[in-house]
């Protein structure tokens, strides 16, 4: 088979969250059609101990390991380069000779990067093909920061957005193809880079719709007779902080006649998640074996993002098992119901509130079933992972118009 370098900013394996679980369900099927060289990083220690997974799937694997706070610090300490400080966060030396010697010492004949701070590592590389997957446009989630947020860090996290925004464009332009999660995230960037036109495209997410059935059978994680609302998701990350905490403070008290609790469902809570587990009715659980049994217990799964991009796989997780999800715009930007109401949207607190109570109630009982075939219909992997096989099959067919 043809070889295919593969980079990725973090260990794509276990899918778990996010980034992952897009970037491994791109590797499995790149793995079909090429011997892959994995390249990424390791910011979880933890993390290392899946690579025996990856080597099965891949032809080698280079891994780097980094400290976190050591990637803040160098960042930060070129803030005075003019450069996005993402690229510098995600910079390691050892990745980047090692990518120097898989593109020497194998005859490669496509590059993958997944996420644009990856791109810094090939941007030099004019002689074979490459594909940039974005998934989303990140310096508009900085813009969002920065809209929300007071001085100086609104000024931060401004440049920040402006840097990050001149990469992308570049690497748009200089890659001969860049990937989006929905045609409506490619088109957001296209309005921010016109002159990117007729370089880019998109490829959905989808949801592995076995792992996530209603068929299992999980014991609940509920005491008997308690009501749970879920949110799943990486809990030191921003948006889903934001979230958190908004609808703890903004809804919660406008359920107080509701008998329910409040499930914060993932790992690495930061410590103004912690601190909503002190408050009667919220628990925060921190990082769980498997999500499912929380997801399929719920009596409601919320996704209240006010700072989101792209397609969320909490909300098609909860929607493959067929649970009844109220989320923002935000959160479902970019998932598809062909019509159907299988999702119930809510712009505010007031009718995010009245929308959890009449669910709670034994309102809208058809909803989980329409969630389910949405996705069935819709976000199927096999299908969204089809638009990338005549993109890969040569190198004239990179471009496509959508």
């Amino acid at each position: 088979m043809r070889e295919l370098l593969f980079l990725c900013h973090r260990i794509p394996y276990p899918p778990d969250k996010g980034d992952k679980i897009r970037a491994f369900h791109m590797l499995e099927h790149l793995a079909r059609s090429y011997d892959v060289h994995l390249g990424c990083l390791a910011d979880d220690p933890g993390d290392l101990q899946y690579l025996p997974a990856l080597r099965t799937r891949t032809a080698t694997v280079g891994c780097f390991a980094f400290d976190r706070r050591a990637a803040r610090l160098r960042s930060l300490a070129g803030l005075g380069a003019g450069r996005a400080l993402s690229l510098d966060y995600f910079w390691n030396r050892g990745l980047a000779a090692w990518v120097t010697r898989t593109l020497a010492q194998r005859t490669i004949a496509q590059v993958f990067v997944f996420s644009s701070a990856m791109a810094q590592y090939v941007m030099q590389v004019s002689d074979m093909p490459r594909m940039l997957d974005m998934v989303d446009v990140d310096s508009e989630k900085f813009a969002a920061y920065a809209r929300n947020a007071s001085l100086p860090m609104r000024l931060f996290w401004a440049r920040e957005a402006r840097r990050l925004l001149a990469f992308e464009r570049l690497a748009a332009l200089r890659f001969d193809c860049t990937l989006f999660v929905s045609p409506a995230e490619e088109a957001r960037f296209l309005q921010l880079a016109p002159d990117c036109a007729g370089r880019t495209n998109w490829v959905e997410n989808g949801v592995d719709l076995g792992y996530f059935s209603p068929h299992h059978q999980f014991p609940s994680p509920f005491a008997p007779g308690e009501i749970a609302i879920v949110f799943t998701g990486r809990m030191d990350y921003k948006p889903n902080i934001d979230a958190v905490r908004w609808f703890a403070n903004a809804v919660l008290p406008r359920l107080a006649a509701q008998p329910c609790v409040f499930v914060v469902v993932g790992a690495e809570p930061a410590p103004t998640v912690k601190a909503l587990a002190r408050r009667p009715g919220i628990r925060v659980t921190g990082r769980v074996p498997d999500t499912r049994p929380y997801l399929a217990h719920a009596a409601l799964v919320v996704a209240p993002l006010r700072i989101g991009r792209g397609i969320q796989n909490k909300v098609l997780e909860a929607m493959a098992l067929g649970r009844p999800v109220l989320a923002s715009p935000a959160a479902v930007e970019g998932i598809r119901t062909g019509g159907e109401r299988a999702v119930l949207v809510a712009t505010d607190a007031i009718e995010t509130a009245r929308l959890a109570e009449e669910v709670l109630n034994g309102g809208h009982p058809s909803l989980g079933a329409a969630a389910r075939r949405a996705v069935l219909r819709f976000h199927d992997w096999r299908a969204t992972l089809a638009r990338l096989d005549p993109m890969l099959e040569a190198p004239e067919t990179l471009r496509l118009s959508a």
